[in-house]
C-alpha cells in the first residue's frame, strides 16, 4: 500500500479537520504575556473559590453576578476540551474551565487589567 494518499482523500480529510476546528465555540483563550484566560474582548477571566469545580453550578448569583459578570455561553455552544458549560440559577449558560465557572470583574476597565485577582481572598485569575 502506498504511503501517499490520493488527492481526493487528502481533500476530504482536510475538509473534515477544518469543519471540526470551525465548529469549536469562541471560548476563553490564554493571554500570551502571563497565560491568564481572557474572553473574546481580551478581558481577564476569573474563578471563584466558593464554586465547586465540576458541580455544574455557579455560586455567584444576584449582586455577586453584578460585580462578577459570568462569562456567558450561548444555548448553541458545546463543551470543548477543558471548557465545559454550567447552568446558572436563572437557567442561563456559563463557560467553565476545568469545571470552574468563569467570570469577568466589573472593575476591570481594559484588556490586560487584573484588578480582580485576590479580591476578598476568593477570586483568582483563571489559568488554563
Amino acid at each position: 500500500m502506498s504511503p501517499f494518499r490520493s488527492r481526493s482523500s487528502l481533500l476530504a480529510s482536510s475538509a473534515i479537520l477544518l469543519s471540526a476546528v470551525l465548529a469549536l465555540p469562541a471560548i476563553a483563550q490564554p493571554k500570551p504575556a502571563d497565560g491568564a484566560l481572557v474572553g473574546a474582548t481580551g478581558m481577564t477571566l476569573y474563578t471563584f473559590d466558593k464554586d465547586t469545580a465540576g458541580s455544574g453550578k455557579s455560586a455567584c448569583n444576584g449582586a455577586c453576578a453584578t460585580n462578577w459578570p459570568p462569562f456567558m455561553a450561548a444555548d448553541s455552544d458545546k463543551p470543548a476540551g477543558d471548557f465545559t458549560i454550567v447552568t446558572r440559577d436563572d437557567g442561563k449558560k456559563q463557560w467553565a474551565a476545568k469545571g470552574w465557572p468563569l467570570y469577568y470583574w466589573a472593575k476591570d476597565s481594559k484588556p490586560g487589567d487584573k484588578t480582580g485577582d485576590g479580591v476578598n481572598g476568593v477570586w483568582k485569575t483563571a489559568k488554563p
